[in-house]
């Protein structure tokens, strides 16, 4: 009876044992299968994305750094990953190489501001447009290009823009006898080009020009939108999407599906938000 009952307890002992072990391996199995966004972007392209040290208003971790992320992309990337059902994480990379970690599974997608356009989209498939940004042009207030009305009146200028941008591949060689200087790697270089003095002139679209006029008053943004003396573009570069794997179509339609609830007001009533709250700096 005495070992009857021995095995008895070692038999239950054994049995919760078991128990345990399998609760342990249910609550690794859920967790292994949870759903989790990737997005990648700059975080150094106010009004859009920048880095901060707080999460003060709502910012985002950045994925294996003690910073944290916000802007009108974290905004957007916060409502998409919660209308899907998705865990956030936010990647910090260089704007270059934003597309190849997206083509190589790295991320999961691209929100960081992106013209949808048609070399791009050879690449990866683009959600419908997530905001629409003209095209603008920043100078210095006491510029002889400042009174310019028209592209006509940027003439001779030396300017910059962004590197693997519309705004310096499309639209900086329109402007007659334009002396274009090396592309910058990211927007806040762009905008210390400018203020420092080393161009006349950056070409960048608007919620960009409207951070960057808010931080530095001796800045005038000079907008052509509705004249014929205007940079060339189609709506595609003004479209701005969010970029997945190609072939990727689930994500795609649960993006796609997400952003159908909001609408242009919604943009811009996001935009403004950012734009309220970016830090007072070039240097996130």
């Amino acid at each position: 009876m005495k070992r009857t009952a021995y095995f008895s307890r070692a038999l239950s002992a054994l049995t919760l044992c078991l128990l345990v072990i399998g609760s342990f391996s249910a609550c690794g199995q859920k967790k292994s299968t949870e759903k989790i966004l990737r997005v990648g972007m700059e975080c150094a392209y106010a009004p859009y994305n920048w880095t901060q040290p707080t999460d003060a208003n709502g910012a985002v971790p950045i994925k294996d750094s003690s910073s944290f992320a916000y802007g009108y992309d974290v905004m957007m990337a916060k409502y998409l990953a919660e209308k899907i059902g998705y865990k956030l994480e936010i990647y910090m990379m260089d704007w270059d190489s934003l597309p190849t970690a997206v083509i190589a599974g790295t991320i999961d997608c691209v929100i960081a501001g992106q013209s949808i356009t048609a070399e791009r989209k050879m690449s990866v498939d683009f959600s419908e447009p997530y905001y629409y940004a003209s095209i603008v042009s920043l100078v210095k207030g006491d510029s002889p290009f400042a009174s310019a009305e028209g592209i006509s009146g940027l003439a001779g200028a030396t300017a910059t823009s962004q590197l693997n941008t519309v705004w310096y591949d499309v639209c900086l060689p329109q402007i007659e006898g334009v002396k274009i200087l090396p592309a910058m790697d990211s927007a806040p270089a762009m905008l210390a080009s400018l203020t420092s003095g080393k161009c006349d002139l950056v070409v960048t679209d608007m919620p960009t020009a409207q951070a960057a006029v808010s931080v530095y008053p001796e800045l005038k943004l000079l907008d052509f939108t509705g004249k014929a003396d205007n940079f060339q573009v189609s709506e595609e570069e003004i479209n701005i999407g969010i970029s997945v794997k190609k072939g990727n179509k689930v994500l795609l339609d649960l993006l796609n599906n997400a952003l159908k609830n909001l609408s242009v007001n919604d943009y811009e009533r996001m935009m403004k938000d950012a734009i309220k709250v970016q830090p007072l700096s070039t240097d996130e």
